[in-house]
């Protein structure tokens, strides 16, 4: 089955501008929210403050690895700097379920016993604070397509607009009815949130980190592809992996008949022009192997 691929490469520079306001943005947000919570007396304003600076320090990473990730390979970085924002992602959805982790502990703290808390404080500083965080959201809307990095930033900036609209809520309810136990109760619920976010996108830039094959593309229709080139006989030792976010690569041994062997240029420009045009797959390493020296009992994956 043929996959084509819908990805596009970002403008080098595109958006870096877009990162600055938003980092700017998240801090100021932070010390609002954490002088507004501990003047009200609530931990939803304070664990949205906590969420909105694991932001900001998202924002500071990502920007670095956009940057860093534009560098050319070199002799120490052979395969260049690109991975560099699948670590950036990695480690934002790690604060992300460490944020959440301890947001439902003190949530779950302060539901044995509500403390007094002054609702009008919240309204305002959660008003504000949706309106920055629906700011941060649009920015990185239209970058996140491309790039598991701003993903996870623009994640983060959805799930705090999210939160900020339960802290006006929880707030109003405070000032309305003095129910106190709905501040934890919301905390808990962001926390909640925050998890299922941070546990539904991790997997992609583990898998990339431990060179798993990428998700979109049938490795079984890669190998039956090659095997269809006339000259080849089979193929094994095939790695399929991404040398870093939608720039998938593949390496493999390929066994050519003794026809075929006469012709090796031929077939490796066929096997070339099928990898880019079916797959999306512009790099490839093949090694080929005469039939009559085929490795003995070589698995289809792997090196065994």
């Amino acid at each position: 089955m043929e996959h084509h691929h819908g990805h596009h490469p970002i403008d080098p520079t595109s958006g870096d501008r877009r990162v600055t306001i938003s980092i700017w943005a998240n801090g100021l947000l932070t010390i609002a929210q954490i002088i507004g919570g501990i003047l009200a007396g609530s931990l939803s304003l304070i664990a949205d403050a906590l969420h909105n600076f694991s932001d900001m320090a998202a924002l500071v990473i990502a920007f670095a690895a956009r940057k860093i990730a534009r560098r050319p390979a070199d002799a120490e970085m052979t395969f260049g700097y690109g991975r560099i924002e699948i670590v950036a992602a990695l480690v934002n959805y790690t604060t992300l379920i460490l944020v959440g982790v301890y947001l439902i502990y003190e949530g779950a703290m302060r539901m044995i016993d509500p403390p007094e808390i002054q609702g009008w404080v919240i309204v305002l500083i959660g008003g504000v604070a949706l309106v920055v965080d629906t700011l941060t959201a649009f920015l990185t809307w239209s970058m996140q397509k491309n790039s598991v990095n701003i993903r996870a930033l623009f994640l983060h900036n959805l799930s705090d607009a999210f939160a900020s609209v339960a802290v006006i809520i929880g707030g109003s309810l405070i000032l309305l009815y003095d129910m106190r136990w709905v501040d934890p109760a919301i905390t808990i619920g962001i926390a909640l949130y925050i998890l299922y976010l941070a546990f539904s996108e991790i997997g992609g830039p583990i898998r990339t980190l431990m060179l798993g094959s990428p998700p979109d593309i049938d490795g079984q229709a890669v190998i039956d592809a090659v095997r269809g080139v006339d000259g080849v006989m089979d193929v094994h030792h095939v790695h399929l992996w991404q040398m870093q976010e939608n720039a998938p690569a593949l390496d493999c041994h390929v066994v050519v008949t003794e026809a075929g062997w006469q012709h090796l240029e031929t077939i490796k420009a066929d096997i070339k022009m099928r990898l880019r045009e079916h797959f999306d797959i512009a790099h490839s390493t093949l090694e080929f192997e005469h039939i009559d020296h085929i490795h003995e009992e070589a698995t289809l994956y792997g090196h065994g």
